[in-house]
């Protein structure tokens, strides 16, 4: 059973910056391909960024230029990083596998909340 554990949230000014981490028991991050997502408030969860096994990295349309996902060379650990953050991006994050891989049992995410 894989487990994912988010971490790095925390309140930030619009404008800030944060860094966003993921940890997971076993090498999951070396074999597949993965990605960050996240829940709003009374919004459906939905992807925001993904790096492929072999590294590609693809990002959501409203983060690209401002979001970095990553992996350490080892590969256990994800993670992004964000930049120039907005009040929209105010949510829960999470990781998990991506690219229409079966995902594993969510993690409980970390909040991120942009606010003045």
């Amino acid at each position: 059973q894989v487990q994912l554990v988010e971490s790095g949230g925390a309140l930030v000014q619009p404008g800030g910056s944060l860094r966003l981490s993921c940890k997971a028991s076993g090498s999951i991050f070396r074999f597949n391909d993965v990605g960050w997502y996240r829940r709003a408030p009374g919004k459906q969860r939905e992807w925001v960024a993904g790096i492929t096994s072999a590294g590609s990295t693809n990002y959501e349309d409203s983060v690209k230029g401002r979001f970095t996902i990553s992996r350490d060379n080892a590969k256990t650990t994800l993670s992004l990083q964000m930049n120039s953050l907005k009040p929209e991006d105010t949510a829960v994050y999470y990781c998990n596998r991506a690219y229409g891989l079966t995902p594993y049992t969510w993690g409980q995410g970390t909040q991120v909340t942009v606010s003045s």
